[in-house]
């Protein structure tokens, strides 16, 4: 199959150049109805509720994520609101790592998002570990690669955690997951992945990278609302501590003539870890649609159609004096272009802002993060702002 352009399956504006799902995706029209049908059905008909409410829709997101990423098993999906709570859950249990006395440090990728970072800092001191941050490489020449082999390097047998993502959040700069969770099992790490800007766009394959954990909000690629997400967690976590203790993660909580009884014994795998209230009765329709579609489309597919739609116009900024990642280490479905040094910032941001064109400022480089909802014209809409700006100048 090969993906033509989606935008008549979104809401988008006629003449607004959307360029930014790495910061929020748009909703898909059906996500939308079954967000209104949810809402009725609270505001209207509550006495509709049952108890399978609760669990039935829950159930069928954790399956289809678990397809997305090649988990084979439901069970191990929870669902969370955010990247911070999964994340809280991988911290939590780092004291349980077999050997974690002979451990001195938790390896991050430099210039991480704050979630990865804050997360960790009570762990680190309570357990006596240092953070080491693996840096960019300086020069642009064959960065990705350059900084992928002094991330292997630092992960060594003192190393208790790696935190990384399969691409940086600013630059796209891919990370060779399977090489990291192998490098990780050699020396007994937990390794968590912060999949948020990945899954939903690009194939993920937990049988061949077998992280520990892997956490994703819902509301960039996954094309779901805010305040939702999911997440992955191996064996690790079987008898792990939660973050909270939710009647709804106990065994038998569907049944609820019993609640009373106050059941000990947690649902299977990692549903100990779902948030409280987590049957999100608004939210949680609207991620099964927008799951649903993206299992129709095929993230395969979705990096395809990213790449036919930025092969010429990333050219054309290049002879800007503008600067990302070598083909082979980036994303097709985001990266960011440093710009030349005597850019305009200012201008150029407001230029595009009076075009409707819509992208990110992160760390002194233009994210760009198009979808299927884009086409040729959104990209002509950015060329001829940078061309602008930039050609003015250089």
């Amino acid at each position: 199959m090969t993906l033509s352009c989606q935008k008549h399956l979104f809401s988008l504006a006629p003449g607004v150049h959307y360029l930014n799902g790495a910061a929020y995706s748009p909703s898909l029209r059906v996500a939308v109805e079954k967000g209104m049908e949810g809402l009725r059905l609270k505001a209207e008909t509550p006495f509709l509720i049952s108890p399978q409410h609760h669990f039935d829709t829950a159930d069928r997101v954790r399956r289809l994520f678990s397809d997305l990423i090649g988990a084979g098993d439901p069970e191990r999906i929870a669902l969370i609101p955010a990247v911070s709570y999964g994340m809280a859950a991988v911290a939590q249990n780092l004291h349980r790592l077999p050997g974690i006395s002979a451990k001195n440090r938790i390896v991050l990728i430099g210039e991480e998002f704050p979630n990865n970072v804050y997360a960790f800092e009570r762990a680190s001191v309570a357990l006596g570990l240092a953070v080491h941050t693996v840096d960019k490489p300086a020069s642009f020449e064959n960065r990705g690669a350059v900084w992928n082999e002094r991330l292997l390097e630092a992960i060594t047998a003192e190393t208790a955690l790696v935190v990384a993502s399969p691409l940086h959040w600013i630059y796209g700069t891919l990370f060779d997951m399977e090489a990291i969770g192998l490098r990780c099992r050699e020396v007994g790490a937990l390794l968590a992945i912060d999949a948020t800007q990945s899954v939903g766009a690009r194939p993920f394959d937990v049988q061949a990278v077998q992280p520990d954990a892997l956490i994703c909000a819902a509301y960039k690629w996954l094309l779901g609302p805010y305040g939702t997400g999911a997440a992955y967690f191996g064996p690790f976590f079987d008898d792990g501590v939660p973050v909270e203790e939710s009647w709804m993660n106990r065994m038998e909580s569907d049944q609820f003539a019993r609640l009373i009884r106050y059941e000990r014994a947690y649902r299977p795998k990692a549903q100990r870890y779902n948030a409280g209230e987590f049957s999100q009765f608004i939210q949680l329709p609207m991620l099964e649609a927008s799951l649903r579609q993206l299992h129709t489309w095929d993230t395969a597919e979705i990096q395809h159609y990213c790449r036919r739609l930025t092969e010429t116009a990333i050219p054309e900024w290049q002879a800007l004096g503008c600067r990302l990642e070598e083909p082979a280490q980036r994303a097709a479905h985001l990266f960011g272009l440093s710009l030349p040094a005597n850019t305009n910032t200012d201008r150029l941001l407001g230029l595009l802002a009076e075009r409707g064109v819509f992208v990110s400022l992160r760390g002194g480089a233009i994210r760009v993060s198009p979808n299927l909802y884009n086409d040729a014209a959104d990209m002509d809409a950015l060329t001829g702002a940078l061309q602008e700006v930039l050609g003015a100048t250089s």
